[in-house]
């Protein structure tokens, strides 16, 4: 796995993009603070740039830095989740602008998967994470199902968990409110 980490860590930092292993399922990333890098994941699953895509973190402590403001309730809503969650907060900022929905949200997924939490970790930024198909075709739920179209339009392909066959799912989503209203849109 350090391999692993320390190689995608350097696509990151030039601005590539990465496939990789989530808490979830295998998902398309680069750094989310990069606008060239977040373009290239819209051309390549042929994305329009009204559909915002989710960032990672790698603890809660950070969501400060990429919204305005964050309800008590989110952290209560991260600590007693029992599986993985993103949550749609107001008020984005310090992120690719192409990242930010036209309401000026943010879907943000706090990772313990351990790859993804160590990249995030040793990376000091947001990570994208997208899921890894084309548009409108349906996620792959381990890595054998990623198109080549796919493999082939990333700088870096994880080796790391390659071999799982677990059928993995999306995380849940829930959309907060500025006052914490909540809003669920995935269970």
């Amino acid at each position: 796995m350090k391999q692993d980490i320390d190689n995608a860590l350097d696509v990151l930092h030039k601005g590539g993009i990465i496939l990789y292993p989530t808490d979830t399922i295998w998902g398309i990333g680069c750094d989310a603070t990069n606008g060239d890098a977040v373009k290239r994941i819209y051309d390549l699953k042929r994305r329009i740039d009204s559909k915002s895509m989710l960032i990672l973190l790698d603890n809660a402590a950070r969501l400060a830095s990429y919204v305005d403001t964050v309800p008590d309730v989110a952290y209560d809503l991260i600590d007693l989740s029992d599986k993985p969650m993103t949550i749609i907060y107001d008020g984005a900022k310090n992120l690719a602008k192409k990242l930010i929905a036209e309401d000026g949200s943010v879907g943000i997924r706090i990772t313990s998967e351990p790859f993804s939490k160590t990249l995030c970790q040793r990376f000091k930024k947001p990570i994208v994470s997208t899921s890894a198909n084309i548009s409108g075709e349906p996620s792959p739920r381990n890595f054998s199902e990623i198109s080549e179209i796919i493999k082939k339009g990333v700088d870096y392909v994880v080796m790391h968990r390659q071999n799982e066959t677990k059928q993995a799912t999306p995380s849940g989503i829930i959309k907060l409110g500025a006052s914490g209203e909540v809003k669920i849109i995935r269970p």
